[in-house]
């Protein structure tokens, strides 16, 4: 779903740029949930053609089309009411998708048995060298940091900080697949039987 939000007074480039906004997560976080959803990621994207990428979810990990525009049009009545963000922009609210990015500590628990990509902001010590991007077994979180196993270098555990993490997706495979629809039917069941 794409809204657009507009102010004539920005002047035009074409530097094209993804950045995390965590200063405006406490703003719009309140009216995800308020609209009840969970939100996972939110990031500008753009030069002077911008785009508010808002991630969410509800509650059981679920999101689909009409999810997406119920959020959407909360977002946009609030937007209209506070003006949040100066500037010329769109709003896409979207699902994390099946594949999704992990983004909170809470992933790497929820997740964990699955594999994923995640690359760290400076290397780390491992078995094989310095690394600071991994394919590997998600394990869960010990405290504050993340464990995974890279079985790349013969099943060796590798524990980092969650602050560490520049970027991290699940990889999509069949066992990933196969519980996320586990999971999509369950939260079918419970929503038939309310």
């Amino acid at each position: 779903m794409l809204w657009s939000v507009r102010d004539s007074g920005r002047p035009k480039g074409v530097i094209a740029i993804v950045t995390a906004v965590p200063a405006l997560e406490p703003i719009f976080e309140p009216v995800i949930e308020k609209a009840g959803f969970t939100l996972v990621r939110l990031r500008m994207m753009g030069g002077s053609d911008r785009t508010l990428q808002v991630m969410a979810e509800r509650p059981d990990g679920t999101m689909d089309v009409e999810g997406c525009t119920a959020l959407s049009h909360a977002l946009l009545e609030f937007i209209e009411a506070e003006d949040p963000i100066e500037g010329e922009y769109e709003i896409e609210v979207s699902s994390p998708g099946i594949d999704r990015p992990l983004t909170r500590p809470m992933d790497f628990s929820r997740w964990s048995g699955h594999e994923a990509k995640i690359e760290l902001n400076a290397p780390v010590a491992t078995a094989a060298g310095e690394r600071k991007r991994f394919r590997a077994l998600l394990l869960g979180l010990d405290g504050s940091d993340v464990v995974i196993r890279d079985t790349s270098i013969g099943l060796a555990d590798i524990k980092f900080p969650f602050r560490s993490i520049a970027n991290a997706k699940l990889v999509l495979t069949d066992k990933l697949i196969n519980e996320t629809l586990k999971g999509r039917a369950a939260a079918h069941s419970d929503d038939q039987e309310t």
